[in-house]
């Protein structure tokens, strides 16, 4: 993620150097399609970790009294905490198809909440590059540099057709991990700072969605 509060991202990288992830990430994904059919955007909903969650509201000032809940004048204020990207963050969803990467509007019609002492937050992003909905496309949600782990929850939806089918694919963890190591101990050996420096790993361990759709 690219957006900072100073406090919740200090505590976080306090911890080992090792021990990427930081931040966990719950996500839901829908793929909206116009009334002609053709891909409109995807829905993104992310659900933040307790102790993320925890600090960041913290931070915030909210929820004094650790009820894991936010009132009505607190929910005004978290509206959009999330939604400050700076320039060159992408928003850590990726969308391909035949192996070249589809452009995305960045966040509109976003929400926000805090309950059960979880953050929540949810956006809507347009496609700039139409997809071809009768051949494979793939949606991934991943932070490349891993200092956020996003775990894909629940079953793709899709709104606005009935004749697509998504499949989920989960990531090879075990060569992932390896991969991971072999890089970390490389940076390492010749001497470099491993957050400065961190490989970028994230697509390893990343759930992919692999849509098709019925020809017309």
């Amino acid at each position: 993620m690219r957006w900072v509060i100073a406090f919740s991202v200090l505590m976080l990288l306090a911890a080992p150097l090792r021990a990427h992830p930081h931040i966990f990430v719950d996500a839901e994904i829908t793929v909206v399609f116009d009334d002609n059919g053709q891909p409109k955007g995807v829905e993104i909903a992310w659900v933040y970790d307790e102790f993320f969650s925890m600090l960041l509201v913290s931070d915030m000032g909210l929820d004094p009294d650790f009820t894991g809940t936010v009132t009505e004048e607190e929910q005004e204020i978290l509206h959009g905490f999330d939604m400050n990207w700076i320039e060159d963050y992408h928003g850590d969803t990726h969308v391909t198809q035949g192996g070249e990467p589809l452009a995305l509007t960045g966040p509109v019609e976003w929400s926000s909440d805090y309950y059960d002492g979880q953050l929540r937050s949810r956006h809507l992003r347009h496609f700039l590059d139409l997809p071809d909905p009768t051949q494979e496309w793939i949606i991934a949600v991943y932070d490349p540099t891993y200092y956020t782990s996003y775990t894909l929850v629940g079953q793709p939806r899709i709104e606005g057709r009935s004749d697509c089918v998504a499949r989920v694919f989960e990531p090879d963890w075990e060569a992932a991990t390896e991969t991971l190591e072999a890089a970390l101990d490389e940076l390492l050996g010749a001497g470099m700072d491993i957050e400065a420096d961190f490989p970028a790993v994230g697509a390893l361990f990343s759930d992919e969605v692999r849509l098709t759709c019925a020809a017309p």
